[in-house]
């Protein structure tokens, strides 16, 4: 079952300005930036109060997530739902006609399973299902 906002994702063009920029502007210890060369990606977890910014960088300036952030610039790609049944929600949500994108859950860049709707399930808005 859907139990909270996790988290809002940003994809970013370098996430080392932008984790410099907001400490900056929100005055906190700027958290680890985290390598997947597996995934091709950068992340970084901004904890604001409980609620969470996860940037994202594609670390191939020519990949799909690059490209994205030349056409559109940094911008929020996608928000967090944590569940405690990500199989059962997907399978609920696919039920109630909503496209995914993962049809079934896979390890996301902080290692816990996920899955993304379509940006058509939700109007242009990419959800991300995730374990806690």
């Amino acid at each position: 079952m859907i139990k909270k906002v996790g988290h809002i994702g940003i994809f970013v063009k370098n996430i080392e300005e932008t984790v410099e920029a907001l400490s900056k502007f929100m005055d906190f210890d700027k958290p680890a930036i985290k390598e997947s060369e597996t995934m091709g990606m950068k992340a970084s977890v901004v904890n604001l109060a409980g609620f969470e910014l996860e940037l994202l960088q594609d670390m191939d300036d020519e990949g799909h997530l690059a490209n994205f952030v030349k056409e559109k610039g940094n911008m929020i790609h996608h928000f967090c739902l944590e569940t405690d049944d990500i199989d059962a929600d997907i399978t609920k949500l696919k039920e109630k006609g909503i496209e995914m994108a993962d049809q079934t859950p896979r390890i996301g860049i902080r290692g816990k399973r996920i899955a993304m709707t379509t940006p058509a399930a939700l109007n242009g808005v990419t959800v991300e299902l995730s374990e806690p």
